[in-house]
């Protein structure tokens, strides 16, 4: 009687190893990887405001505070020109992106620091956690949008035809919060000095933005050529969009908003490939 032997079959190993030198962003295998992005994305939301009393509520208070301690400040005792609406409107329309640039590039920057122990037990595409906060910060966007337009009632205020516009301009938002996230995230888990910088950058960030004057005084002071330089910066022409289209304060500012598009495109693209080249090292020095 003869028996056959059953032969066991050989068992697949898969190695990965990291690839050195400057490489592109593999779209295919963050295609792969959704399911994990859209946890993270759903967690980033759900924690910030969990077992808070006011929930979602903080969307509207954190802008909302500001606006109402500017408006004291820059408003009342600056006497800062508003472009002829009222200076809390002015200013509570610019602080609603700031803001979501503000959070998005924060929460970016910590992503890696704070995922550390992912990072060193399992494989997966690391871009992912600095790209995570950029889309769960779009809630709160909304949610404090949605009471800008309480405060257009409120003011008497219609918004302008180039709020067909505003989708391009939350794009350039977004593509900039992006990219200066990649960067410093990359940044912030081999130089922990960049998280402790965080709250210094942030609030130079901002008072460097439109936010609580208009681009109107820098040119009026300084001429075309430092509007057109400082249009280098995105979030000038964010602002500045987001105030044209709504209050109709100045005419849409294209020229701000492509020097915006270019810069930002710069700053995303080159921050895809530092983060990309960083990568390999993540691990051993989370």
């Amino acid at each position: 009687m003869s028996t056959i032997d059953n032969e066991l079959p050989i068992p697949i190993k898969t190695i990965i190893k990291p690839v050195s030198g400057w490489q592109p962003i593999n779209w295919q295998e963050l295609r792969h990887y959704k399911d994990l992005f859209y946890f993270l994305v759903r967690r980033d939301v759900m924690v910030l405001y969990k077992q808070t009393v006011l929930g979602f509520a903080w969307a509207i208070i954190r802008p909302l505070f500001s606006m109402i301690i500017f408006t004291l400040v820059f408003g009342n005792i600056a006497q800062i020109d508003s472009e002829g609406v009222p200076y809390a409107i002015f200013n509570y329309v610019a602080l609603v992106p700031w803001t979501y640039f503000s959070s998005s590039m924060t929460g970016s920057t910590s992503s890696l620091v704070s995922n550390a122990s992912m990072l060193t037990k399992i494989y997966f595409p690391r871009l992912v956690f600095p790209m995570a906060p950029v889309f769960a910060k779009l809630v709160d966007f909304a949610i404090a949008f949605v009471f800008i337009g309480v405060l257009m009632v409120w003011f008497q205020i219609k918004p302008t035809a180039n709020i067909v516009f505003l989708p391009l301009l939350v794009l350039l938002m977004m593509l900039t919060a992006a990219g200066t996230g990649m960067w410093l995230s990359a940044l912030a888990i081999q130089y922990r000095d960049v998280n402790h910088a965080m709250q210094f950058l942030a609030q130079l960030l901002m008072y460097a933005a439109p936010v609580v004057w208009s681009v109107s005084a820098l040119t009026a002071r300084f001429g075309e050529t430092a509007r057109l330089l400082y249009g280098l910066y995105p979030m000038a022409g964010v602002i500045e969009g987001f105030r044209a289209a709504l209050l109709g304060t100045t005419s849409m500012p294209w020229d701000l908003i492509g020097i915006g598009t270019i810069s930002a495109l710069a700053i995303a693209i080159s921050g895809m490939y530092y983060f990309k080249r960083m990568e390999a090292i993540f691990a051993d020095v989370a």
